[in-house]
């Protein structure tokens, strides 16, 4: 299990966590979103506009390195997410891991 599919499992199950684009693109506009992550096989043009509002919002977005159905099940949904906002990390240290994106992000940048 990847670093980020465990602290996916702890943030679902003791902190607050928002399923769904419509929800996720909410809590990004709202300055509710900690940080969000997006499911490998999520529609191109759904990524962008996450990817856009995120970005404006100094709010990081990580990839899952799976499908929207895996990362449902991650989460103990019965349906697909191809998008989720963690609101409360809870005892989760999924934060961290956006830091370090970011970071990486930046060395790209350079």
């Amino acid at each position: 299990m990847s670093s980020l599919a465990k602290a996916l499992t702890i943030a679902v199950r003791t902190g607050k966590v928002t399923f769904g684009f419509k929800e996720t693109l909410e809590a990004l506009r709202s300055g509710k979103a900690k940080i969000v992550v997006v499911a490998k096989n999520i529609p191109k043009e759904l990524r962008e506009k996450l990817d856009r509002t995120a970005k404006l919002a100094g709010i990081p977005l990580l990839e899952f390195e799976s499908s929207s159905l895996d990362l449902g099940s991650l989460c103990g949904k019965p349906y697909t997410v191809t998008a989720l906002a963690v609101r409360d990390p809870g005892d989760s240290d999924i934060l961290n891991l956006g830091k370090a994106e970011r970071k990486k992000a930046k060395r790209r940048s350079k």
